[in-house]
């Protein structure tokens, strides 16, 4: 199985680790001529207005897009989240667009109010996810195609699926549980 990871900003390397140790060929991805041949896409956290930038220099957002639209998984975490996002309150810069979801970016503040928690996830088990959470964004509405994964004690949802299109807010790359990038594994397995 090979997995690109996009590599232009934010926490790839974190995510290229974590799919080595479950034994997945873990490539980083620049352009577009080196998502040929792959079986699934991270697109990382990072800073969504960097990535946002980086994408449409770098020519990446229509073969994404096209990618998708023909079933191909994508993963999206934090940043990754938000460029998925059909709408995104208060970014003015292209998303992907490819869940039916509507983002607040930072939506628990700034960087200091950064936090961590546990996060009931019944996709992954019975045991709570311990999830990272830097300026994350929520999903403040998704329509009925999008299946809520997990939701905070608050009732804000954090982690969705549409198709074989996966979103978090928090970052899974940042813990030694493996059970999210599993499930994504799973996900691409499945095509």
């Amino acid at each position: 199985m090979r997995v690109g990871v996009l590599a232009l900003q934010g926490a790839f390397m974190e995510h290229i680790e974590a799919l080595q140790r479950l034994k997945a060929k873990a490539l980083p991805v620049y352009l577009p001529k080196e998502l040929e041949g792959l079986d699934g896409l991270i697109i990382p956290g990072g800073e969504s207005t960097t990535i946002s930038r980086l994408m449409v220099d770098f020519q990446l957002m229509q073969p994404v897009r096209d990618l998708a639209q023909a079933g191909f998984p994508i993963l999206g975490t934090c940043a990754g989240m938000i460029l998925l996002a059909r709408e995104v309150s208060d970014f003015r810069l292209e998303t992907l667009g490819l869940m039916n979801i509507k983002v607040k970016r930072n939506a628990f503040g700034r960087q200091v109010d950064s936090f961590e928690t546990e996060i009931e996830m019944p996709a992954l088990g019975e045991q709570p996810f311990h999830a990272v959470f830097i300026r994350a964004p929520i999903i403040e509405k998704a329509d009925s195609k999008v299946e809520v994964l997990a939701k905070l004690s608050n009732g804000a949802a954090v982690a969705a699926k549409q198709g074989k299109v996966v979103a978090s807010a928090f970052h899974p790359e940042l813990t030694d549980d493996l059970r999210f990038h599993r499930y994504f594994l799973d996900v691409v397995s499945s095509n």
